[in-house]
């Protein structure tokens, strides 16, 4: 799936947490309807098999409630995307990644062989399909996280290139898959945020750390000797620190148009002043291969800028598609970020100074992101307002999140210019009740442990915290709903007063 991750250090949030983002965008051509969900232990399956590449794998017996933002109508499988589970560990999947023929001729992907006359089927590898479901629910840390989906890929492997991220309070690790068996992680410098475009990204690596403290790196048992002895490593000195963009990564033309802008538009709105970016002596542009993996924000970066960036279409260039600069052949030159193929956008935010019962939100929106707006969900809950979870095949606007904003998308994508006033009243208005929504629980959940003990919050078992929280899901659920029927009739009007086949004569 062609996708944007964002992945934001402890130091270089806004409050102290670490966020993992990232849209999933659907194929050409198709929807992908999403729902949210949250997954008991009973539900969850203990032999699963994958729709897509029919491998089976026994997962363990004791799983960890979970949500999830599950495909609603399971045409390819579960597709679970992004979840936290009870203990506070988070995970998406999956940012799809790129390589060469180097890494591709020497681990292929283990891609499924139908049966052929006598020949029996040969199953396939785990992918995006399959790797939160038999991932998230077990694992008691980010690290653990990289660690349990490590071992899953070296022993069944993969059939494509993916990107993981995982999340704790405390650290944010990424995993990158390198062909069909290896894998590599590195954990985001926490005062640091990383852009991920469809590109494997990790610019250096330290062996040393991944088989020694494994502090900051961690790979496949067998990594280096792969890279050895496929003559892998591109380090023109020896002395210089292993690049896996190099060794691991495309370098083909489309990357140009399809990758790397995306992270030099990103980089370009988070440090906006550290370079310059536009002009011809520039020392990063669109077409960069060079791009750094993580950087540190010139101010610390907010759950608005992560929606922000996850939405951009070259504002303010001449690649923008909607913009009145550049010329027709320059506002389609790139890929944007924020595409009518998205279909859902999470990030995920792990708050310190707040209790493990209440600590995760799962801030989500559906359909493309220009025209949508961010609801934030706590995840120690039971089940999820109807709003966001009772998506159907059926189109129905009134009551399903992500039919209403496809609508919307639609009809004021035709106006841009006519629809932005109310496309950022109607963000401005509901991303402030959603942080007031935020700040009110906050302080029920204090309340309530004030007068049933710190012991009812310390943990996420208390059944009567879980109301409460399910009771703000529901709160914000509400209002985002009235907002959401509101904006969709004001863009209704806009893009029907301007139809082509108006006439301004009335015969009445």
């Amino acid at each position: 799936m062609p996708c944007t991750t964002i992945l934001v250090g402890k130091d270089a949030s806004y409050d102290g947490s670490t966020i993992i983002a990232r849209n999933e965008d659907s194929s050409n051509g198709e929807f992908t309807e999403k729902e949210f969900k949250v997954v008991q232990p009973q539900d969850q399956p203990r032999h699963y098999r994958s729709v897509i590449s029919h491998v089976e794998i026994e997962l363990p017996d004791n799983p960890m409630r979970y949500t999830s933002v599950p495909d609603a109508l399971l045409k390819q499988g579960l597709w679970a995307e992004h979840g936290v589970n009870e203990l506070n560990i988070a995970m998406s999947a999956t940012e799809t990644l790129t390589s060469n023929e180097r890494v591709l001729g020497a681990d292929p992907l283990v891609e499924l062989v139908p049966a052929k006359g006598d020949q029996p089927e040969i199953p396939g590898g785990i992918g995006e399909e399959d790797m939160l479901t038999i991932v998230l629910p077990y694992i008691t840390s980010a690290r653990d996280g990289v660690q349990r989906l490590g071992t899953l890929l070296e022993e069944y492997g993969t059939y494509e290139m993916n990107g993981i991220a995982f999340s704790d309070v405390d650290e944010i690790w990424w995993l990158e898959t390198i062909g069909g068996h290896h894998w590599m992680a590195k954990r985001v410098p926490d005062d640091s945020y990383v852009v991920m475009p469809n590109q494997l990204g990790i610019d250096e690596f330290d062996f040393d750390d991944a088989f020694g403290e494994q502090e900051n790196h961690m790979c496949s048992a067998d990594l280096r000797e792969f890279v050895e002895n496929n003559h892998l490593d591109l380090a023109v000195e020896d002395a210089s620190p292993f690049n896996p963009r190099l060794a691991f990564g495309s370098h083909s033309d489309s990357d140009h148009v399809y990758n790397t802008p995306r992270a030099w538009y990103i980089q370009r709105f988070f440090n906006p002043y550290d370079e310059d970016w536009d002009s011809a002596d520039a020392l990063h542009t669109p077409l960069s291969d060079d791009i750094p993996w993580a950087r540190q924000p010139e101010h610390k970066i907010t759950i608005e800028d992560v929606k922000y960036a996850l939405s951009t279409h070259y504002q303010g260039t001449d690649f923008d598609p909607y913009g009145k600069t550049g010329t027709p052949a320059t506002r389609d030159q790139f890929r944007t970020v924020g595409i009518n193929r998205n279909c859902d956008l999470c990030a995920i935010q792990i708050r310190p100074y707040a209790p493990q019962a209440s600590r995760s939100i799962q801030w989500t929106a559906y359909g493309s992101n220009p025209f949508n707006t961010f609801v934030p969900l706590f995840t120690n809950v039971d089940t999820a307002p109807q709003y966001f979870a009772g998506t159907t095949q059926t189109v129905d606007t009134a009551h399903n999140f992500y039919w209403a904003n496809r609508v919307i998308a639609a009809l004021a994508d035709a106006r841009y210019n006519d629809n932005r006033a109310h496309i950022d009243r109607y963000t401005q208005k509901t991303g402030a009740a959603g942080v007031a929504m935020i700040i009110d629980t906050d302080k029920k959940i204090a309340a309530f442990a004030e007068t049933e003990g710190e012991a009812c919050v310390a943990d996420t078992s208390d059944q009567r915290v879980r109301v409460i929280l399910e009771a703000a899901n529901q709160s914000i659920s509400d209002i985002v709903e009235r907002e959401t029927n509101d904006v969709l009739s004001k863009v209704l009007y806009t893009t029907s007063m301007s139809m082509h086949n108006a006439f301004s004569m009335s015969d009445n």
